[in-house]
């Protein structure tokens, strides 16, 4: 019989944290996902963060503030869309965070803003989202970002 791996209690924590941010991907992924899968999503995204910000750095509460913000976005829950785009962009602006970490703070509080229907916040964030992929070094990086800036759903703000 193997050996079961043990972990310590932060190895644990950094684990899981991994593991729900993950699992959060794959069911925000999903294009037939029930309600009850929803859920789910909603409490991994929440579980994975809470994981972080025990262990883990102000980038990883900054990343898992931005996944919690535009899960609410897709969601098309305003309130808490823009409570955690706030958050996200609140730790990116006290860190410094350069690059794609602020260029997604950005595009977090377009789209929480999208979703509340406040036009001209969106169009705010959205030329500072649009302005920061330029400081984005790594093109595969850019692309990427710029690509997932031009999903919707923006809420007819577009």
């Amino acid at each position: 019989m193997a050996e079961e791996k043990q972990y310590t209690l932060t190895e644990a924590q950094k684990k899981l944290a991994v593991d729900l941010f993950n699992r959060t991907w794959e069911l925000l992924e999903k294009p037939d996902r029930t309600p009850e899968e929803t859920e789910l999503m909603i409490n991994c995204v929440h579980a994975s963060c809470y994981h972080w910000s025990v262990v883990g750095t102000a980038l990883h509460r900054e990343r898992g503030e931005q996944m919690i913000g535009k899960l609410y976005c897709l969601l098309n829950r305003p309130e808490a869309a823009l409570h955690h785009a706030r958050q996200c962009l609140e730790l990116a602006e006290a860190n410094g965070f350069k690059d794609w970490d602020i260029a997604f703070a950005y595009e977090t509080m377009a789209r929480a803003s999208a979703t509340a229907g406040n036009r001209a916040d969106f169009e705010k964030y959205h030329v500072l989202a649009l302005d920061s992929a330029e400081q984005i070094k790594e093109k595969g990086d850019r692309d990427y970002f710029l690509a997932e800036l031009g999903k919707g759903p923006w809420y007819g703000t577009e």
